[in-house]
């Protein structure tokens, strides 16, 4: 069945099966590979992409379930929030092995865009479910605030 998808800002049209995961169109006919499969059923968030506004586990949505709302991936993640989380990764030494890393980075900015001011059970609640094996958890709050203090400076100097 064809199927029309925004992804990243470009229109793409498919002839799949309604039922197939978002991820897999990503990864297999897009080839957008920054987007990682883990374990198929959204427990580890290393799927995690954007749509419309809302972090998804693109492993369990279903394409025929992403209607006309455009689709977010890590490679086309921009913004002042994108910004302040790379560089608070980078400063912080978060990465370890890296597989994670795209859903992690998704769900933060994610949550600094709703919210100017996490507090460590805000970020806890939100980071939950992306799992990293390298167990940097304690280095990720860490950058989401540091995140979050760059981001507020910006908005005061603005």
């Amino acid at each position: 069945m064809p199927y029309t998808l925004r992804v990243n800002g470009n229109v793409h049209q498919f002839d799949i099966d309604a039922d197939t995961p978002l991820l897999w169109v990503l990864r297999d006919q897009l080839r957008l590979t920054g987007t990682k499969y883990g374990c198929g059923v959204a427990q580890c968030g290393a799927c995690t992409v954007l749509v419309g506004d809302k972090a998804v586990r693109s492993c369990t949505v279903q394409v025929s379930n992403v209607g006309d709302k455009a689709v977010t991936t890590i490679e086309q993640l921009e913004g002042p929030e994108a910004a302040a989380v790379r560089r608070a990764w980078i400063n912080h030494n978060v990465p370890q092995c890296g597989y994670c890393q795209s859903g992690q980075v998704v769900s933060a900015v994610t949550l600094l865009k709703e919210n100017r001011w996490p507090t460590d059970r805000d970020i806890d609640l939100a980071m939950a479910g992306n799992i990293c094996r390298c167990a940097t958890y304690t280095r990720i709050r860490a950058a989401m605030h540091d995140a979050a203090r760059t981001l507020q400076r910006k908005r005061r100097s603005a």
